[in-house]
Parts: C-alpha cells; sequence; structure tokens
C-alpha cells in the first residue's frame, strides 16, 4: 500500500543551517494497517508526515502509494487519494465556513469542478449521518458557521472531513496533542471507530506512549530520522510503556522522556 524506499529529507542543503531530518528511511505499511509513530521532539516524525503528504520534496529515495510512484507529485495533487488531521484544530477547517460546506469541499477532494448546485440534498443528508454517528448533535447544525464550534468539536469534524470521501492513506499528526484529556478520548475513540468502519490504512504520530501501543496494530520508534524501533504482533501486545522507554534507551543512546511524554 504504502512504501518509502531510502527516503532522505535535508532542510537548508549545503548552509550552515543544513539540517538532515530523514536518513535513509525504508517503511512499507499494508493495506488496512494502522502504524503509530512515536520519537522524542525533532526525531522526525512530522518530517515523515509532510515528506508522504507533498509538503515537502525529498532529496533521495520514493515514496509510492498503491503501486504508484508519488515522490514528485505536489501536494495538491496528491490530496485527492491522502486525507489528513493536524494538531492544531483550528487547521483542518474553514472557521468562516458553515459546516456542510466545509464537508462538501472534503467529499468533493480531488474532483473537477464544474458549473452545479453548490449542495444537493443528497450530499446534505450523507452528511447529518456521518455526523450523528460523532453523537455531539452536531448534524442538527449544518448551517453553523465552524469557528463556532469547540476545539473538540471542531477536531472531530476534521476527523470525518479527512476520512468522508475514504483515502487511500490516512495521516493524524499529533490530532488530540491540544485537547484536553477528556476530549481527546472521546475524538480518538472516534477516530478508531471511523479508522475500523473504512479499514483505513493509517500512519499517526504521538507522544502518548499508552495510546501508542494501544491503537493500531504496530508502532514505529523514530530518533535522528531514522526508525529504529519496529514493533508488531505479541512482541507489541506484551510491551509495556516503561519496557518501551526502555527499548529506545537501548536503541538510540538517549532517553524518551521529555515534559511531553510526562504528561500524556
Amino acid at each position: 500500500m504504502l512504501k518509502l524506499v531510502n527516503v532522505n529529507k535535508i532542510f537548508h542543503p549545503g548552509g550552515v543551517n543544513e539540517k538532515v531530518a530523514l536518513k535513509e528511511v525504508t517503511l512499507q505499511v499494508q493495506p488496512g494497517e494502522v502504524v503509530t509513530i512515536i520519537g522524542s521532539n525533532g526525531a522526525g516524525k512530522s518530517t515523515l508526515l509532510n515528506v508522504v503528504a507533498g509538503v515537502y520534496g525529498v532529496e533521495g529515495g520514493k515514496v509510492i502509494l498503491d503501486n504508484q510512484e508519488i515522490s514528485h507529485y505536489p501536494e495538491h495533487f496528491r490530496a485527492a487519494w491522502i486525507g489528513r488531521v493536524f494538531q492544531d484544530p483550528l487547521q483542518g477547517t474553514a472557521a468562516s465556513m458553515t459546516l456542510e460546506e466545509n464537508l462538501t469541499l472534503a467529499l468533493r477532494r480531488g474532483h473537477p469542478r464544474r458549473l452545479r448546485w453548490g449542495i444537493t440534498s443528497a450530499e446534505r443528508r450523507l452528511f447529518k449521518q456521518n455526523l450523528a454517528l460523532l453523537g455531539l448533535g452536531l448534524e442538527e447544525r449544518l448551517a453553523a458557521r465552524v469557528g463556532l464550534l469547540s476545539g473538540g468539536q471542531r477536531q472531530a469534524l476534521t476527523v470525518l472531513m479527512a476520512t468522508i470521501a475514504t483515502p487511500k492513506l490516512l495521516l493524524l499528526d499529533e490530532h488530540t496533542a491540544a485537547l484536553d484529556p477528556r476530549t481527546a478520548a472521546t475524538v480518538m475513540d472516534l477516530t478508531e471507530k471511523i479508522i475500523a468502519q473504512h479499514r483505513l490504512t493509517t500512519l499517526m504520530v504521538t507522544h502518548n506512549l499508552e495510546q501508542a501501543l494501544r491503537a493500531g496494530s504496530r508502532t514505529i520508534m523514530m530518533h535522528e530520522g531514522k526508525i529504529i524501533l519496529d514493533l508488531h504482533g505479541s512482541e507489541r501486545e506484551r510491551t509495556t510503556v516503561a519496557q518501551l522507554l526502555n527499548m529506545f534507551e537501548r536503541a538510540s543512546g538517549n532517553s524518551l522522556v521529555n515534559d511531553r511524554v510526562l504528561l500524556s
């Protein structure tokens, strides 16, 4: 499904501020697999998602999605196949537009534009059905502006927008980190239900180690632009957070403990 082959990403190459963000990263994700990604700050986790999404080009290697190399496709072209949810609840939606307008844009992502009715009755029924699944009462607020929603409601909407057109790949970049614990748990529960419903292939960056071991079926650990650990199957099921920290220290020679991990 998704393959990264010897991918390199370098910021400011050849300059005094040169930063090698990804070093010969190779990763293969099977269809329907949900992979959580952990690592210390600056490990390359978000850079990896940005490279897959097309925000950044690569200095070497290949990005292949569904047997098609997309390494040189621009971000807007890949958006037809890739759904994404960011850490900031404000980033994935248009505040001045209504819920139904935001959902319409998401549903038609990747389709050719032409003159037509703005929003059809069938689309409104679809939006109401999907919003009802969130259990937040948003199905009765289609005409409300998104800027009036709470952070949790807005992030739940963003998850729905990223998945309503059933993307080939879903990217979650710490999408619950900016929410309070109760709201974060609600949004994560909704996310897992949507992923399971559509059997979405997913990459999810998180600083919450407990969440990293519970969600999905595989956990990879990054350090200094490299994948240093890949846990799956029974080994992952038996691994505790304390053991995961020890694995990181043995593999990297550093401690993974920082304020964000301690507060997770």
